[in-house]
């Protein structure tokens, strides 16, 4: 009898160790993996690979791939979260069985960054930049180029503009943007993730902002739209354009404040949804200091998922619109209202 109390005091041991471990590494390996937009990417991936470290067992993964690519993820199921600058249609949040919740958690510019040699102030006026994304302007010494910059010496030389070649966030804010001052680009282009550029003027597709800054910086002559923290990051020039008022703003978390300082929010909820709709849009921005092109960008999340997965979206959010925040304008982006914060934090408590 003392043996087999013996033994089974030691199976009994054996087994509580091996279950406290097989909950150790369970919870060790919680893991949420996310995939989207390239917009916000560089500051996600900061954002999560600081959590990761003071957060024992959560590991997050993203894959910048694009917004457009982010949100058929997340209606998929194949991630836990994705990542859109374009936020979502309707009709997309009404394929997510689990429920979706579009939360804005950052902001920032699209710029026109451009490879000049020599040139280090360029002005784009609001009647040039659509033009030449239409095609119809084709050399940098055009005349309404050249009187916008008196005493800069513009080459006589052709201009390549550099667009994305995946669905992107990025292009929808900077199309939206073109299609609310020029009616020709609306009518010939409009706003979309995936435009159909016109075939006037010679253009290069590079995938994801890092693609198009890479080939901006290989090519010159060359212009392309991308995000305010990749030309930051890349030291690459940026053109001052001329806003609604008709002034001409630089880029910065000054004039990109302003420009989403007078952005509105639906008072409406998500289709089919009690959740609200946060998706706000600052498309020709009408403050005087405001720059022109600058917008949030949303994380995607389901409202209804593991209760793990759950717990540990809903204090990422918290870390993402608090202690995050913080390095959000040195990385060149605009760090989050705080109307804007409660309204995230409101939205996040209904993740279950």
């Amino acid at each position: 009898m003392k043996l087999f109390a013996k033994n089974a005091k030691s199976v009994f041991l054996i087994t509580a160790l091996v279950g406290a471990m097989s909950s150790t590494v369970a919870h060790a390996e919680l893991k949420l993996n996310g995939s989207g937009a390239s917009f916000p990417a560089p500051l996600y991936n900061k954002w999560f690979k600081d959590y990761s470290k003071q957060t024992d067992g959560v590991r997050i993964d993203y894959q910048s791939k694009g917004s457009g690519a982010g949100i058929q993820d997340f209606i998929n199921e194949t991630v836990d979260f994705a990542a859109s600058d374009a936020a979502m249609k309707d009709s997309e949040i009404e394929q997510v069985k689990k429920g979706a919740i579009l939360l804005p958690m950052t902001a920032g510019e699209v710029v026109l960054s451009y490879n000049l040699d020599g040139i280090k102030e360029l002005k784009l006026p609001r009647d040039v930049y659509p033009e030449i994304f239409l095609g119809k302007i084709t050399n940098w010494n055009d005349p309404k180029i050249q009187a916008a910059n008196p005493g800069v010496k513009l080459p006589d030389e052709k201009i390549t503009v550099v667009v994305r070649s995946d669905s992107s966030g990025t292009s929808f804010v900077f199309t939206n943007h073109l299609a609310a001052i020029n009616s020709e680009f609306k009518e010939a282009v409009g706003g979309s993730k995936s435009p159909n550029w016109p075939s006037e003027g010679t253009i290069v597709k590079a995938p994801k902002n890092d693609g198009v800054t890479a080939t901006i910086k290989q090519t010159p002559g060359a212009i392309g739209y991308i995000e305010y923290g990749f030309a930051k990051l890349t030291k690459m020039p940026t053109a001052i354009l001329e806003n609604q008022k008709g002034k001409f703003v630089s880029a910065g978390s000054e004039s990109g404040a302003a420009a989403l300082a007078t952005t509105p929010f639906p008072s409406t909820t998500l289709p089919g949804s009690d959740v609200p709709d946060l998706r706000g849009w600052a498309t020709d921005p009408a403050g005087d200091d405001a720059y022109p092109i600058a917008t949030f960008t949303w994380l995607l999340v389901y409202k209804n998922q593991d209760d793990d997965k759950a717990k540990a979206m809903r204090d990422l959010i918290e870390y993402m619109v608090t202690k995050g925040q913080e390095s959000s304008e040195s990385m060149g982006y605009i760090p989050l209202p705080e109307n804007v914060v409660e309204k995230v934090r409101n939205a996040a408590k209904m993740i279950q």
